[in-house]
């Protein structure tokens, strides 16, 4: 008999959590959906991010679209004399010369402008 009250404590336990959880997710937000049997049902709305991974891809083949141009442009020696000025100077400049280092992507695009564009 005792088994069998601790079985039933377990579900209810489990069951007590798992609706914390659904009223935890719905305090962020719920919206309402009626099922194919006609009871109308709130259901938690997924959180978004602050910043859409189409953004972020954006700002990405930005960058590398941008030191591609420079990198064409410049030519590798040039472009290396203002990575390396870039980076004697404050740490925003250095954070800069990071991310404008020569990459492959870049240097192959670069490359392809070079036959596009002399």
């Amino acid at each position: 008999m005792e088994a069998a009250m601790t079985g039933k404590q377990l579900e209810f336990t489990q069951r007590v959590n798992r609706l914390n959880k659904k009223h935890q997710k719905m305090s962020r937000g719920y919206r309402a959906t009626m099922r194919r049997d006609g009871l109308v049902v709130m259901k938690p709305q997924r959180v978004s991010s602050a910043v859409p991974a189409r953004v972020l891809l954006l700002t990405l083949l930005g960058v590398i679209a941008f030191k591609a141009f420079l990198l064409s442009s410049l030519g590798p020696t040039g472009y290396q004399y203002r990575i390396d000025s870039l980076n004697e100077g404050t740490s925003v400049e250095k954070a800069g010369a990071w991310v404008m280092q020569i990459d492959p992507v870049s240097q192959a695009i670069a490359a392809q402008l070079n036959k596009i564009m002399y």
